[in-house]
């Protein structure tokens, strides 16, 4: 995946907001105001920081060489990707995807209910 398929794809999801709260490259993704994501801009990187299941940050780490613990994060719960290695754009979706499960899913029940109400995303 290319950065503007990754910002697009993260903007998709219901709730999210997008920054620059660090610097000129680090383009941070938030549902709810909590980050779930962050998206590096700079030539030189091209990675993305993912919150992640402890257990499943350790197994995908083990697996997939273009996983590897998040500079800056905590590493028991972020894990970082090489958007210029060889993973495929499903799995970085499916990784996405459990990272904003796993913010929003911490986040105050009246906002997770409007979160899930697929009436709201205009869904039926």
């Amino acid at each position: 995946m290319n950065v503007e398929e990754v910002r697009e794809y993260c903007l998709s999801k219901k709730g999210v907001t997008e920054g620059f709260p660090f610097n000129d490259t680090a383009l941070v993704f938030k549902v709810a105001g909590k980050m779930f994501a962050l998206l590096d801009l700079s030539e030189e990187k091209r990675g993305l920081s993912l919150k992640c299941d402890p257990v499943l940050a350790i197994e995908l780490r083990e697996r997939y060489p273009d996983v590897t613990p998040a500079y800056h994060f905590n590493k028991k719960h972020w894990n970082g990707i090489n958007l210029r290695g060889s993973l495929s754009p499903d799995l970085i979706k499916q990784w996405i995807d459990h990272s904003y499960e796993i913010v929003a899913s911490k986040l105050p029940k009246k906002t997770r209910e409007w979160l899930n109400n697929k009436e709201a995303r205009g869904k039926d």
